[in-house]
């Protein structure tokens, strides 16, 4: 009988182990180092890209941010967002909370649920917005409006980071946005990323940063609730990888004659000016999404005539 002398191919491994495995490893080492590697990192990607650095300056430029030392800053923090992601995602919930090493504002969380009221909590993509809902959760309840990445691979490690005990993840749809209303009804707090772009029929036209931004309606609706306060927070980065300090606000009142996105973005924009390093100015905010008819900055204002400072 013939013996073959071919080899059996080697079992192959997935992306998905080696990913794994690589984040795993990532997930260990210290804050500082992973922050380092991010700015190494940041700097990568806008070398490499010419359509992120081309957002990116546009973005700074609009916002009246011109300077340097604003943009080299800005583009080492969109790298250090992407590296500490293997730590906040893979290790244990209470450390991850523990890396937040200062709170201001948690009164306003404290007094909503002692007068029995839910909570919209709005986290912009600012500074880090993973860890302000991981630090939240430790403590209470939320349900998180949460859209799938476009790179599949991801979504396996950023559902595991994100389901932790007392989270609940809600999609962009009806179903989601149910699992929102019924939070509320509960009196529980809900998380929402307010400056993502959605799709059509989910927002209108208001200024952002002096441009018509395609802002999202589900936000002023949800907070607009009887039972329900809404609250900004934001978790800075801290210097050296010494870990994040988390602030919490009270959502601005409109206006007279203002929108209520123009009014969310206005409160997005009031955040970005105390750290506008580390807002994510590469993000593509002011793209016209699918079947949405373009504005024009007439359309965009919110406010007839009104311009965020510069």
């Amino acid at each position: 009988m013939p013996v073959s002398n071919s080899v059996s191919p080697a079992p192959r491994v997935s992306t998905n182990v080696i990913a794994r495995a690589l984040m795993q490893l990532a997930a260990r080492l210290p804050l500082a180092v992973l922050h380092a590697s991010g700015t190494a990192l940041g700097w990568a990607i806008y070398a490499l890209s010419p359509r992120y650095r081309k957002h990116l300056r546009e973005n700074l430029d609009a916002a009246g941010y011109r300077d340097a030392a604003t943009r080299r800053a800005a583009i080492a923090e969109a790298g250090k967002m992407i590296t500490e992601l293997p730590a906040l995602w893979l290790l244990p919930h209470a450390e991850v909370a523990a890396l937040v090493r200062e709170v201001q504002g948690w009164e306003l969380v404290e007094a909503a649920r002692a007068a029995g009221r839910g909570i919209v909590f709005l986290t912009p993509h600012l500074g880090s917005f993973e860890i302000s809902a991981l630090y939240t959760t430790v403590q209470i309840p939320m349900t998180i409006l949460y859209r799938p990445p476009k790179i599949a691979w991801i979504e396996p490690f950023m559902r595991a980071g994100r389901e932790r005990p007392n989270v609940t993840l809600a999609t962009p749809d009806l179903r989601g946005v149910r699992k929102l209303l019924d939070a509320l009804k509960r009196r529980e707090t809900i998380g929402i990323l307010p400056d993502q772009v959605p799709g059509q029929g989910e927002g209108e036209w208001a200024e952002f940063f002096g441009r018509p931004a395609y802002t999202m309606s589900l936000a002023n609706k949800l907070a607009a609730r009887d039972d329900a306060v809404c609250l900004i927070a934001f978790a800075e980065r801290l210097p050296a990888g010494a870990g994040y300090a988390l602030s919490v606000r009270p959502f601005p009142a409109p206006l007279p004659g203002e929108s209520e996105t123009r009014t969310l973005n206005r409160a997005i924009e009031a955040l970005i000016r105390e750290r506008p390093q580390q807002y994510l100015w590469g993000y593509n905010r002011y793209k016209t999404p699918a079947r949405v008819a373009q504005a024009s900055a007439d359309r965009g204002a919110g406010v007839s005539g009104s311009r965020g400072a510069r």
